[in-house]
């Protein structure tokens, strides 16, 4: 996980950048799949990481929704 997406770092980005990784991460998992039905897939790996990577965005955006953790708090807390 040392280049992958860490919940620190998501909790400090705003609601729309969540979105926009969370659609992306979704498109790579769909073409990854694609890859592994048709024997293409090179790194099975990288499946697990890209779905570890939604999980993480949705339990922020989760915690968020909950107000667990603001973007504020997770602005003050890195720094």
């Amino acid at each position: 996980m040392a280049k992958g997406l860490t919940a620190e770092d998501l909790r400090t980005e705003p609601e729309d950048v969540l979105v926009t990784k969370l659609k992306e991460a979704k498109e790579e998992l769909f073409n990854l799949r694609f890859q592994a039905a048709t024997g293409q897939l090179e790194s099975h790996g990288r499946l697990r990481e890209v779905k570890r990577e939604i999980a993480r965005i949705y339990t922020v955006m989760r915690e968020r929704e909950l107000g667990i953790v603001t973007v504020e708090e997770a602005a003050e807390e890195g720094e």
